[in-house]
Order: structure tokens, then C-alpha cells, then sequence
């Protein structure tokens, strides 16, 4: 499959995954809804742990904003409800275990850590309209402020 670069203006690449709700959630099923769509690293790590607790703390807001939130990561479906349970997220996390989105998305990168370098998820975050069509493109997120900047693009 070929790379498409993602930019604003160009409608969202349509995927399917499962998702922790024990459902499978294809991206345009939520046509005629804002979603903010972030990738983040792994479960249970203190910088995923802090952005995922900073949606949380601002989900009622989004919700009467018409936005809904969806996590991706590579992690299990097991892994996402441990951690859904752990710090009380009000939102679907969506397990991309085989990286056909991420990599759809262009947020796998190569990077470096304790010496060693691999392939990781770079944390990004996609802002799509109600109409499908990625309205803000967020990458290399630092997590403190990122989503009070989501909040003021949407």
C-alpha cells in the first residue's frame, strides 16, 4: 500500500479496529461527529498515562462539543481495559496490533531509547470534522497543554 502524506484538508484515511467497548470501530461510522483521533506509545507510561488522563479530565467538554475520543495505540485489547480501569477513561481505546493505522496514518518513527533504537509510535493527534476531513494534524505532541490546544482547533 502506498503512503499517502496526511495534511490538513484531505479527508481521513476510513480504518476499522477493535476497540476496548469489545467492538470493532470504523472511523466513518462517526460521520456527523467531530473525532479527535490520538496515537500515543503504550499503555501505563507516565507520558501516556498524563495525556490520557488530561482527555479524560476535559471529556464532558468535548462530548458537548459533538467530538468524540478515540486512543490508538499497539496494544492489546487487555492492556487497554487494564489501563482504562486504572485511571477511570470515559473513551474507546482502539488496538492496532497489526500497525495497518499507524502506519496509515504515518505515526510509526524511528527513535531512540535507553541507547537502544527501534520503531515506536511518535505521539500525534488527528482533528477530522463531522464531514471526515482532517482539520489539524498535531505531531511529536508534548503532552502538557496538548489538549487544551485540541480543544481551542475544534
Amino acid at each position: 500500500m502506498e503512503n499517502i502524506i496526511l495534511e490538513e484538508g484531505m479527508k481521513a484515511p476510513d480504518f476499522t479496529l477493535p476497540g476496548s467497548d469489545e467492538k470493532n470501530h470504523k472511523l466513518s461510522d462517526y460521520l456527523g461527529k467531530k473525532v479527535v483521533l490520538y496515537f500515543y506509545p503504550r499503555d501505563n507510561t507516565p507520558g501516556c498515562s498524563r495525556e490520557a488522563e488530561a482527555f479524560r479530565d476535559n471529556a464532558e467538554e468535548f462530548n458537548k462539543n459533538n467530538t468524540v475520543i478515540l486512543g490508538v495505540s499497539r496494544d492489546t485489547i487487555a492492556s487497554h481495559n487494564k489501563f482504562i480501569a486504572k485511571y477511570d477513561l470515559p473513551f474507546v481505546l482502539l488496538s492496532d496490533r497489526n500497525e495497518e493505522v499507524c502506519k496509515l496514518y504515518d505515526v510509526l518513527k524511528e527513535k531512540t531509547m535507553c541507547g537502544r533504537t527501534g520503531i515506536g509510535v511518535e505521539r500525534s493527534t488527528f482533528i477530522i470534522n463531522e464531514e471526515g476531513i482532517i482539520t489539524k494534524i498535531y505531531r511529536k505532541v508534548k503532552v502538557a497543554g496538548h489538549v487544551d490546544d485540541v480543544k481551542c482547533n475544534l
